[in-house]
């Protein structure tokens, strides 16, 4: 048998609330929320490890939740909630009626590993709106690119509206966080060509050889990349547009960018 709360006063849910809400709760506790069966099998994927499972088991079946059991941690707990207390947590109705506690990671430059000598690392300097780094996201794990590095993040990257938007790809990349500083100095210790995606002083993205290690960096519809990228940069880089306007998407650019790259590195 399991616990089974049909409160919204119990103190766990109230938590959640707070957990989803409130980026200083997050910090504080250095938990997070995950909502959906793909979403937690893919941050357990990702090395994260659950405190809390709650699962409601009107939508969800015990097949999925033992599946759940099997692949995670043993220490997790699982917990029954009542579909009136899941419909208050849960953002959408979509989710197969499961959320999870997860503990967060620290996720800074310090720590980060490289996997390969001749990394493609995507650089996204400021990124406003939690929707665009998620889509940054699901572009970096298309493309399989070695690293994902946030410059000055606006959020913190366990904002349920990231995981949400990432569709689970926050587990999936390798990501760090750091300041524009500190980016800039990590990659040129690691011998890393910079390449700014830019209006001023660029040439055509397809024209660079993005073969040998690579960062992409690219900045926010706004006001672009920050002067201290620019006076840093390996080559600053251009998408030709046609149109009225003179930027696109920054997810849609990053895109571009790093699939040219993955071209002419046939892929691998």
């Amino acid at each position: 048998m399991h616990k089974n709360i049909t409160s919204f006063q119990n103190p766990l849910i109230k938590q959640i609330v707070l957990l989803q809400e409130k980026s200083r709760e997050r910090r504080k506790t250095q938990l997070f929320v995950i909502e959906g069966l793909r979403e937690i099998s893919l941050a357990i994927k990702g090395g994260y490890l659950l405190k809390t499972v709650l699962f409601c088991s009107e939508i969800v079946s015990e097949e999925e939740i033992y599946i759940l059991k099997e692949t995670g941690d043993n220490e997790t707990e699982f917990i029954e909630i009542s579909s009136e207390v899941y419909e208050k947590l849960a953002y959408r109705s979509s989710t197969e009626g499961v959320l999870a506690i997860a503990y967060s990671k620290t996720l800074e430059l310090a720590d980060l590993q490289l996997a390969t000598k001749n990394p493609l690392i995507l650089v996204a300097e400021a990124p406003e709106k939690p929707g665009n780094i998620g889509a940054i996201l699901r572009t970096a794990d298309a493309a399989n690119v070695d690293c994902v590095i946030i410059a000055n993040p606006k959020t913190d990257m366990f904002n349920p509206n990231i995981i949400r938007s990432s569709v689970g790809c926050l587990f999936t990349n390798r990501i760090a966080t750091g300041s524009t500083s500190e980016i800039i100095s990590f990659l040129k210790e690691t011998k890393i060509n910079i390449y700014c995606a830019a209006l001023q002083a660029s040439v055509n993205y397809d024209t660079i050889d993005y073969k040998k290690p690579t960062a992409i960096v690219v900045g926010t519809e706004a006001t672009g990349l920050s002067e201290e990228w620019l006076q840093n940069s390996t080559q600053n880089i251009i998408i030709p547009m046609q149109g009225e306007i003179d930027s696109m998407n920054v997810s849609v650019a990053a895109g571009i960018l790093i699939f040219e790259a993955k071209r002419q590195r046939n892929f691998l």
